[in-house]
C-alpha cells in the first residue's frame, strides 16, 4: 500500500475489531469501528464505547453513515456528541455526509451536506487533522444507480468551498 495516494482503513463489525486488527498489526492498513457510543459508560446495551474500540485496536471510527441516520434515527446532536467523544478519546473520526435520491432530485445536496457538515464543525473545534469528511450520496447506495466521477468531484468541490469559508483553507 503506497501511503503516497491515502490511507486504507477497513471498518469490521464490531465483534471482529480485535482479531482484524491483531491480524494487520505491522501493515499500512488502519481500523476503524463501524460507530461508537457517545457515553464512556453505562448501560448502552449493544454499543461499544470509544475506550472498547481503542482496546480493539481500532484507530478510526466512523460517525453519521447513512444507515445510522436514517435506519437508527440518529440526528445531528447525537452525531455531534459522538464527535466529540471520539476525538477527546483519540480516535480519527470519518465523518459521513451525504443526501438521499429525493433531497438531490429537489436540488437539496449542499442544504443537507451543509447541515451535516456544520454539526461535524461545531464538534471539532482545532482537531481536524483527525477527522475525514467522506461524501456517501445515499442515493446511490444499494440502488442501482451510479454517482458518477463527475458528480461525486462538483460535490467534492463544493464542500471544500464550504470549509474554505466556514472552517478554513488548511481544512479545505
Amino acid at each position: 500500500i503506497n501511503a503516497e495516494y491515502g490511507e486504507v482503513v477497513v471498518a469490521p463489525p464490531a465483534p471482529y475489531l480485535s482479531k482484524l486488527s491483531s491480524d494487520l498489526v505491522g501493515t499500512k492498513v488502519g481500523v476503524s469501528a463501524q460507530n461508537i457510543h457517545e457515553k464512556a459508560s453505562g448501560a448502552y446495551t449493544g454499543e461499544i464505547s470509544c475506550a472498547m474500540a481503542l482496546d480493539c485496536g481500532a484507530r478510526y471510527t466512523i460517525l453519521g453513515h447513512a444507515e445510522r441516520r436514517h435506519v437508527f434515527s440518529e440526528g445531528n446532536g447525537q452525531i455531534g456528541a459522538k464527535t466529540a467523544a471520539a476525538l477527546a478519546s483519540g480516535l480519527v473520526v470519518i465523518a459521513c455526509i451525504g443526501e438521499k435520491e429525493e433531497e438531490r432530485e429537489g436540488g437539496k445536496t449542499m442544504d443537507v451536506c451543509i447541515e451535516q457538515l456544520t454539526t461535524f464543525r461545531d464538534n471539532i473545534g482545532d482537531n481536524w487533522a483527525k477527522v475525514v469528511i467522506a461524501y456517501e450520496p445515499v442515493w446511490a447506495i444499494g440502488t442501482g444507480k451510479v454517482a458518477t466521477p463527475e458528480i461525486a468531484q462538483e460535490t467534492h468541490s463544493q464542500i471544500r468551498s464550504w470549509l474554505a469559508a466556514n472552517v478554513s483553507a488548511d481544512v479545505a
